[in-house]
């Protein structure tokens, strides 16, 4: 990356942020709803992500598979602003400037899980406020004393009665989730942007945009992948504590997988792993396709 970046990453970043909502949220409501009806020992049960999807189509709509989009775009905007951001500017001190250097784990694992760690800060209180909106919807599993009539009216009320602590609810997981994943992500997505760059090296295919483009979808998208198969199940651990209107369960996320593995075992915890990884390649193909055109279109410079 180009020491003449400087905020420009940042900027990239949000813009990509929005991109990765546009696309990503529908699969992103039917992940949670199955995440925190699935799980639970009794009660009503999905039978799989396309059971889902059609009874909150029924009941609401396609409105209803961009429930809690507001605080997701926020929250991800400023996500993405500040993973690329913090990514970026780390992973070039590490580097000492050098744009010629080979992605190198020990650079980037670093970067990533920094930028991981600072932006789960951020990510707790709005997912938790997104989780919240995306459970509630019209059906009837879920109790009327559990309606929100807007994303700042559950921030409010969460508030009222857990105290601003409880806007970060499931923090730990997240912080797990994000420093973990972003390392997975990035490690991913840094190879094989390499590698594909340099079989086209010398070709008359290596600059064009369809090839960038192409290259950038299979890095994201992939990447995607490797980061939700990697840390799905802090996910899983992190919807239910934030969701749960038990506030005697413990919010230690390996506590509560543990319950979950006795119960239903390994699949138990990567409960909606199907919306999951559906959502993990267009969304993140998306974001590092917007992110590369509004680093080009803003001048940054590239490794």
């Amino acid at each position: 990356m180009g020491e003449n970046s400087g905020y420009k990453h940042y900027v990239a970043g949000l813009i990509s942020g929005v991109s990765i909502v546009i696309v990503g949220h529908p699969f992103d409501t039917v992940k949670v709803k199955l995440q925190k009806h699935n799980t639970e020992a009794n009660g009503f049960k999905y039978r799989n992500g396309w059971h889902c999807t059609t009874r909150i189509l029924k009941t609401e709509g396609v409105r209803g598979l961009y429930r809690g989009a507001t605080p997701s775009f926020v929250g991800m905007a400023i996500e993405s602003s500040l993973v690329f951001g913090i990514y970026s500017q780390t992973k070039q001190a590490l580097q000492g400037g050098d744009l010629t250097r080979k992605p190198e784990p020990h650079i980037i694992i670093p970067s990533a899980a920094f930028a991981g760690s600072i932006i789960s800060f951020v990510l707790c209180p709005s997912e938790l406020v997104k989780c919240r909106m995306q459970i509630q919807g019209t059906d009837s599993v879920v109790p009327t004393y559990r309606k929100y009539s807007g994303p700042l009216n559950c921030a409010f009320e969460t508030v009222k009665a857990e105290g601003v602590k409880g806007l970060f609810r499931g923090g730990v997981a997240t912080l797990f989730r994000e420093s973990i994943g972003n390392a997975v992500f990035f490690s991913t997505y840094e190879y094989l942007r390499h590698s594909l760059h340099s079989q086209l090296k010398g070709t008359s295919y290596e600059h064009t945009n369809v090839v960038d483009v192409g290259i950038g979808i299979v890095s994201g998208g992939l990447g995607g992948i490797a980061f939700w198969s990697a840390v799905l199940p802090f996910d899983v651990a992190k919807t239910i504590i934030q969701t749960t209107p038990d506030r005697n369960l413990s919010t230690n996320p390996f506590t509560l997988l543990k319950s979950i593995y006795r119960r239903s075992g390994l699949r138990g915890c990567y409960t909606g792993l199907g919306p999951t990884v559906s959502r993990a390649f267009p969304a993140n193909a998306a974001a590092i396709v917007t992110f590369e055109a509004a680093a080009k279109f803003l001048g940054i410079v590239r490794d």
